[in-house]
């Protein structure tokens, strides 16, 4: 006999995997009692040197960057009947959803091999090392603000890749104020512990750290839980499992890795453990995807090699032998063109971005799924370049948070100076407005910028 809906939880006894269900099953309690609005999220997929804008130009679009040259009116064009740009071409059948934007400044960061802290906090740092970089935190960053507003059972997960494999933690491109980092989890055990093991209450952590399977680890409360369930609330739950299912395949997908260079790859192996960095950044997609479904956390982030430490890796496992600092001064391998490796890196990122928009598809949440509540957000820390000025900070937003956002667009703003010019400032607090903040300013003002709007939201994305 199934539970009345409203019902669902009470009298109901979880044991090792309490922590782990009970999100799950309070969302489901609380939109069948009508309770419940659906929560807002944010993933930040954070790229090391540079989107080049060039390349985020829609098919037979010509495009220069700009600096401050003068002379470039803003652009609004759907994308309904265009070819997205080919490394954008896997979240194709979203397009409806793609929104590309150009044209945004971040002068105040300053540039260099990587902005650091600075590309998602909008505030300058000083010049640092000899390549005028800095790690200084002068302030909080866009996805620490964002975990204020939208609270979690962690906050803010930070997890990514580094190159080197040792690293169980490094302190990046995440802050929740000044001189307060926030880490990124480089390990995919280390973070697969810690974010599932952690949730796990008395002798149960033990049982958990000694068990390789979460599902294992959860079956006997699932399948308590699952024959307590109506139908709708059961299939709800599956979708919810399905994702839990992904963290079963640890095992390397370099053979299923398309558009490189590869002719013999590496022996596949536990892709948590793996020596390859895109089998680490793979599985930690998985996991974010994992974490997020189940209601760990409302902010991710994701460090593809963000930071000064990591910038010059080598995606070995598409088949690359020049590591991205060579590719960004123009080196070229193999026969491909720095251009072309540029594009085929950001494919396989956005492959990744694909896969983790349909795992949130496929999960029920109110009238839709948790898709049409989440914002994935695509940029650089490199900002526009390699040796990035910050004079225009490419991004990609998908999705459009239960129709907030207008989407479907390429949108670029005129040049640094001109009139109706706007900075990373105006994104990064639409985005907070979004969440629920009345903030009108986030970061540091660009006191070159006198005379153009660089307060309030970027009133063109909102529906």
């Amino acid at each position: 006999m199934t539970l009345p809906r409203r019902d669902v939880l009470k009298g109901m006894t979880l044991g090792a995997g309490s922590m782990l269900l009970s999100p799950i099953l309070s969302k489901m309690q609380a939109f069948a009692a009508g309770q419940a609005v659906a929560p807002k999220r944010f993933v930040f997929v954070v790229e090391s040197n540079g989107v080049l804008p060039e390349q985020m130009c829609l098919a037979g679009m010509k495009r220069v960057t700009r600096e401050d040259k003068q002379g470039y009116p803003f652009v609004d064009e759907s994308l309904a009947d265009k070819q997205l740009p080919v490394s954008l071409e896997p979240v194709d059948r979203w397009k409806d959803r793609v929104t590309i934007v150009q044209g945004l400044s971040g002068r105040v960061c300053g540039g260099g091999h990587s902005n650091n802290f600075m590309a998602l906090g909008a505030f300058g740092g000083g010049r640092g090392n000899g390549n005028g970089e800095s790690t200084k935190i002068n302030g909080e960053t866009v996805d620490g603000a964002l975990s204020r507003e939208l609270p979690g059972i962690f906050p803010h997960i930070g997890i990514g890749m580094s190159k080197r494999i040792e690293d169980n933690v490094i302190y990046n491109i995440s802050a929740i104020g000044p001189d307060r980092p926030l880490p990124t989890m480089v390990s995919p055990s280390f973070a697969y512990s810690n974010l599932f093991g952690s949730v796990a209450e008395g002798n149960s952590r033990d049982l958990y750290a000694a068990n390789a399977n979460l599902l294992d680890f959860m079956r006997d409360d699932i399948r308590r839980v699952e024959s307590r369930l109506a139908g709708q609330e059961r299939e709800q739950l599956g979708a919810y499992l399905e994702t839990y299912e992904t963290l079963r395949n640890r095992q390397s997908r370099l053979n299923e890795v398309q558009h490189t260079l590869r002719e013999r790859g590496p022996v596949a192996s536990d892709k948590y453990t793996s020596a390859v960095e895109i089998d680490r950044l793979d599985a930690m997609f998985d996991i974010g995807a994992c974490a997020l479904i189940c209601g760990l956390t409302n902010v991710l982030t994701i460090s593809s090699a963000a930071g000064i430490r990591d910038f010059d890796v080598t995606f070995s496992g598409l088949g690359l032998k020049k590591d991205k600092h060579m590719i960004g001064h123009g080196s070229g391998d193999q026969g491909r063109t720095y251009f072309e490796l540029y594009d085929m890196i950001r494919r396989w990122h956005f492959e990744r971005i694909a896969e983790f928009m349909a795992k949130l598809e496929r999960v029920p949440e109110g009238d839709g799924t948790m898709l049409d509540n989440t914002l994935i957000v695509y940029l650089s820390d490199g900002a526009e370049g390699h040796h990035s000025r910050c004079w225009e900070w490419p991004m990609v937003l998908l999705g459009n948070l239960g129709g907030r956002l207008r989407t479907g667009r390429y949108i670029d703003y005129p040049s640094y100076g001109a009139r109706g010019h706007r900075t990373i400032s105006n994104m990064y607090t639409t985005w907070l407005q979004l969440a629920g903040s009345d903030r009108e300013f986030f970061g540091q003002v660009d006191t070159n910028l006198a005379g153009i709007e660089t307060h309030g939201p970027l009133e063109e994305l909102l529906a």
